[in-house]
């Protein structure tokens, strides 16, 4: 019982204290390193980054959404969405009403992106505040007619330091003030593309740079007087896996290219038929054994990958490390954008900041669960979205969370508490009861004759 007072006692205590530190408007720092692999982590060193997740927290993996390419799941770590109902469903898109066409080099049509509120549009219109970004996907687009009040077009020969430098400015000196801003850097992922990630000796060399990236990321927030106030998240959007020339899926090998169009490459690639449907099926069925073929009504529940007019009629699902060319066209030895169930899928999460504990690991959440918590940090209403608040509890020190080890460890604790309780009662019960050895046998007034033997 003791016990239970006591966590009850602290877990208000630390409710409390959370509560005190948004005296002043939270702010909060969205950073994505593309393609940053969760298990980079153990298998390279960090110093930069080890010392961030040693005063915050670690969530060693995210499990993204299906497809686990850049645009969709930047897009669903902002809206809390699956891509069926964000509707960023690819790199690539085509929507058969419009006859538009969707790339990393057309993106900037409202059209896509206005299927979802994203939270830098939400964050400026529920408080009056401002939101910034440098570079995140979809930031330099009018959605729903708003863009961040600070942002820069995509340029991917800007230095991450320009960008850390605009950013930062723009959180120290602006009215109304940035309360939510993002920063996203293109590496790990086109090394890994490059090179593919078991190439230990490249890798290395690039995941070094990340980590003095980092470094000087947090000097600068904290030469500008931002650390000790200022949240920060970073996250990245996939992972990445090895592939090889070996592993190639080559679909001239199964099907004439007059007979339908490739709106997506590998290794998910987005098929619309030009002739009967089934009968592209049917070709591309037994194409390969390392590839599963779907039409759309097909697609495993798991992958929330149907509900949304821009998936194409058939959809080809490469097993990892396998590519899907056409007439072996491809330079990759690295990818992603495979099943999300992979470990090789998964990015990490780290955080720092008044809002976050300090040192705590925990193992899992799903990227989704990201925009919940972070309109938590910020106080905002959150649209509806597919995440679920109560799976990143135990990161914030305003919400008094109880993991299931330590759930069983306190009814455990309980149980031993009153079974011990109950014992000693009964024990002081049999005390009282048993009579003493030298006691005279007591005579009831109507016994005549007793016996006394």
């Amino acid at each position: 019982m003791k016990l239970l007072v006591i966590l009850l006692f602290s877990g208000l205590m630390t409710g409390c204290r959370g509560n005190s530190s948004y005296s002043l408007p939270p702010k909060l720092l969205l950073v994505s390193f593309d393609g940053f692999r969760a298990d980079y982590l153990q298998n390279y060193e960090f110093p930069h980054l080890q010392n961030f997740i040693k005063e915050g927290v670690l969530v060693e993996h995210v499990k993204n959404v299906f497809i686990t390419k850049t645009f969709p799941n930047h897009y669903s770590i902002v809206t809390g969405l699956y891509e069926e109902s964000h509707g960023i469903v690819a790199n690539s898109m085509y929507d058969a009403v419009t006859k538009k066409h969707f790339s990393d080099s057309n993106d900037k049509d409202p059209f896509w992106w206005n299927e979802a509120v994203p939270i830098w549009v939400t964050n400026q219109l529920q408080e009056n505040r401002s939101s910034a970004a440098a570079m995140w996907p979809g930031t330099d687009v009018l959605i729903h007619n708003t863009t961040p009040s600070y942002f820069m077009n995509y340029s991917m020969s800007v230095s991450f330091e320009e960008r850390v430098n605009n950013i930062t400015t723009w959180l120290s000196n602006s009215n109304p003030p940035v309360t939510f801003a993002t920063l996203y850097w293109e590496e790990p992922d086109a090394s890994g593309h490059k090179y593919g990630p078991e190439d230990k000796e490249n890798m290395h060399r690039v995941l070094k740079e990340i980590d003095d990236l980092i470094g000087y990321l947090v000097q600068k927030l904290k030469m500008l007087g931002l650390w000790e106030n200022l949240n920060v998240i970073i996250t990245s959007d996939h992972g990445m896996t090895q592939c090889s020339e070996n592993r190639w899926i080559n679909l001239d090998l199964c099907i004439d290219r007059s007979n339908y169009s490739l709106i997506d490459l590998s290794p998910v690639a987005a098929v619309l038929p030009k002739i009967n449907i089934t009968e592209v099926y049917e070709k591309l069925k037994n194409c390969s054994p390392h590839m599963n073929v779907y039409l759309k009504k097909d697609i495993p529940n798991r992958y929330y990958y149907q509900h949304n007019d821009r998936i194409q009629p058939i959809i080809l699902v490469a097993d990892e490390g396998w590519t899907i060319v056409l007439n072996k066209s491809s330079s990759k030895l690295g990818d992603h954008g495979y099943d999300n169930s992979l470990p090789s899928m998964h990015p990490f999460l780290a955080a720092h900041g008044p809002a976050f504990h300090k040192g705590y690991k925990y193992s899992t959440i799903n990227i989704v669960d990201i925009y919940p918590m972070m309109c938590h940090i910020l106080g905002l209403k959150p649209h509806p979205n597919n995440g679920t608040f109560s799976h990143t509890k135990c990161l914030l020190v305003d919400q008094w969370c109880i993991n299931l080890p330590e759930a069983i460890g306190i009814v455990i604790g309980a149980l031993l508490a009153l079974t011990t309780l109950t014992c000693l009662i009964i024990i002081m019960q049999n005390r009282l009861s048993v009579p003493h050895p030298f006691s005279r046998l007591q005579l009831q007034e109507d016994d005549d004759d007793p016996l006394i033997g």
